[in-house]
């Protein structure tokens, strides 16, 4: 017979079952969307105090601010949607070293010379995206558990998300530094070009690579060079010169639709001599029309790769 105890008195607390911590750090929800705000006014505060002050000392900011914005909010996107089981050591590694290594591999194109043709544009993509994959690869040696087409594509992504922002960082530098000193106006004109094209450029292109090569990864952690692997490198490969290469291809196009003789040698080198208004406007409209139909071509094969995976519709 059990007595209640009297009123007041206080009772013992019976600790319950407690659950183990994530293996992981917890980023709390919505992260991206506070640093994309927050990354946004500072890199405005920072554009407008150089451009009231005329110094170039917040121009650093700028550099490192208008590269690594985008590509660390779409890293943060995809880990909170796709990636938590992923860890963040994994995703932040191959960030790391897809900038490392894919800057470096680019970094063997330079001396290439500056004629202009879509062989070119084919090699500078084989090149870079065998160094994305390579640091993709290196990044993920040690750990076989990680595999499937899902971690492939939040991976993969990652890696190019890397690379896409030290890349903007040297173009935004080489635009700043001229000869008669630091150019604001020409900073803030490529940044505001590249950066919103940074996720439909080598982040969606390694994304396809990463994917299929992850799903075909044995259980073992061995990568396999099988022809779904190496289909999907090329097809990446090609995106990439596609990409690179809508410069000319829309200069070129101008240049024969207004009817205008071809001047070869300058056009080589990638511009158009002394356009006219109508040329203008046909490359402006080629251009971002060529991008956008790239864009809309990568998108579609991730939807497709991402569909066929059962995993994927099951993320945390």
């Amino acid at each position: 017979m059990t007595h209640s105890p009297p009123p007041g008195m206080p009772r013992a607390r019976i600790p319950g079952p407690q659950q183990p911590p994530p293996p992981y750090p917890r980023i709390g929800a919505g992260l991206w969307r506070r640093c994309l705000g927050g990354g946004l006014a500072l890199w405005a505060s920072a554009a407008l105090a150089t451009y009231a002050t005329r110094s170039t000392t917040p121009m650093p900011t700028l550099i490192l601010l208008g590269g690594f914005l985008l590509p660390v909010v779409f890293v943060l996107w995809a880990y909170e949607r796709h990636g938590r089981d992923l860890g963040v050591s994994a995703i932040l590694g191959c960030f790391l070293a897809g900038g490392a290594l894919g800057v470096l591999g680019a970094s063997l194109t330079d001396p290439a010379p500056l004629r202009l043709s879509f062989g070119m544009f084919s090699g500078v993509g084989l090149v870079e995206e065998a160094a994305k994959l390579a640091a993709l690869v290196f990044t993920l040696r040690r750990q076989p558990w990680i595999r499937g087409m899902r971690a492939g594509l939040v991976l993969g992504a990652a890696v190019g998300f890397g690379f896409a922002a030290l890349e903007s960082c040297g173009h935004a530098f080489t635009a700043a530094v001229s000869a008669d000193g630091a150019d604001l106006r020409t900073l803030l004109e490529t940044e505001m070009l590249r950066v919103p094209l940074t996720p439909f450029g080598h982040g969606l292109c390694t994304a396809i690579a990463g994917g299929v090569l992850l799903a075909h990864r044995r259980p073992n952690g061995h990568f396999r060079l099988a022809t779904p692997v190496v289909t999907a490198c090329l097809g990446a490969c090609v995106l990439h010169a596609l990409w690179d290469a809508t410069h000319g291809i829309a200069a070129w196009l101008a240049t024969r639709l207004s009817g205008t003789a071809l001047d070869r040698e300058p056009f080589a080198q990638g511009y158009v001599p002394r356009p006219s208004a109508a040329q203008e406007h046909l490359f402006t409209l080629f251009s971002v029309g060529g991008l956008a139909l790239i864009a809309l071509f990568g998108i579609a094969w991730v939807r497709s790769l991402a569909h066929r995976n059962p995993s994927w519709r099951n993320t945390p």
